[in-house]
């Protein structure tokens, strides 16, 4: 991997973008996109007490104590927004330990290639070499990043609808915006600058015309 011109810096908060190579799909379908949300969740924290494939020989009342000693635990980077896309991710991320970002997405990309090509009978690389980071440096920033994140299904037609979008599953606008519902981020840090989840979403959708119009403009430059 070709080393990175501006190194990420702990306690810094990131855009982290990656895709397939070639721009071709990495997610087929749910046991997919089921397959990374695990692999990210689990992979933020920084001491595993074993490989993500051996989780499947616990009961499920080990499993869930794991995970509960895990949230406990030190983290390699804390998670506070992503999506899923059939051939890319996003994340929105802050390191909490130096090279961080790094370790994280290699045990991320590795541990789901692995799976990818066992299903799929293939060998060689299913990721792009080297991830994008866009360090977050003000409040501003953060919110419309967020809002940009959460808007990917409907800006690339996966959804037809906002309605659809607030249904999307491989997003976590879901937890942002749905009443005591639990998922993989850390939601306070972005949420508590809104007074309410309703206005969040205000904020999110917004913006939907706007960025679908400026995607479709920025394909027309590029054809």
């Amino acid at each position: 991997m070709p080393l990175r011109k501006t190194p990420i810096a702990t306690n810094e908060i990131y855009h982290v973008i990656n895709g397939g190579v070639n721009q071709q799909p990495i997610f087929g379908n749910k046991y997919d996109y089921e397959r990374i949300s695990q692999l990210i969740f689990y992979y933020q924290f920084a001491n595993l007490p074993l490989r993500f494939s051996f989780l499947k020989r616990l009961t499920k009342g080990e499993r869930g104590k794991l995970f509960e000693n895990l949230k406990k635990s030190s983290r390699l980077v804390t998670l506070l927004a992503y999506c899923l896309m059939p051939n890319h991710f996003h994340l929105l991320i802050r390191q909490e330990q130096d090279n961080g970002i790094s370790k994280f997405l290699a045990n991320l990309q590795n541990s789901y290639t692995k799976y990818y090509n066992s299903k799929h009978k293939r060998t060689g690389h299913l990721f792009q070499g080297q991830f994008k980071a866009i360090r977050i440096e003000k409040e501003k920033q953060l919110l419309h990043t967020s809002r940009y994140i959460h808007l990917n299904p409907y800006t690339a037609y996966v959804v037809k609808t906002a309605d659809n979008l607030k249904e999307y599953p491989w997003s976590s606008l879901i937890q942002y915006v749905s009443k005591d519902k639990k998922g993989i981020c850390e939601t306070n840090l972005i949420l508590n600058k809104f007074f309410t989840k309703n206005k969040y979403l205000k904020f999110v959708l917004d913006q939907k015309d706007y960025q679908r119009q400026l995607d479709k403009i920025k394909h027309v430059l590029l054809e």
